[in-house]
């Protein structure tokens, strides 16, 4: 192609083109792809959501253990208990209650 002004607008639209084309492809490889579950995190940490929300705190984690270790959660690999999901962390300090189902749903995967 020659390097005038019209070789530059022809790259150019080519660019533009092969662009749209490599979109295009991405789109219909992505629409195959189930969407991730979007789910409340009340709802997947169940009746722990109402009891975290009415906790004092600051609360530690062997604290929550302490009081919440039985209560099941619903994690990607089936039911969990809050003690399971809790021992593999260090024991931290927690000023709210948003602060714990944050973590909680790290170390579950959301």
């Amino acid at each position: 192609m020659a390097d005038d002004k019209q070789g530059r607008d022809e790259q150019a639209d080519d660019e533009k083109r092969r662009q749209q084309e490599r979109m295009q492809e991405e789109a219909s490889t992505r629409a195959d792809e189930e969407e991730p579950v979007r789910v409340d995190p009340g709802d997947r940490l169940g009746d722990l959501d109402k009891a975290l929300k009415s906790h004092d705190y600051p609360v530690t984690t062997n604290e929550l253990v302490e009081a919440y270790g039985d209560y099941e959660l619903e994690t990607q690999g089936g039911k969990r208990l809050l003690e399971d999901v809790l021992s593999s962390t260090e024991d931290q300090t927690y000023d709210s209650a948003e602060d714990v189902r944050r973590r909680i749903l790290e170390l579950i995967g959301r």
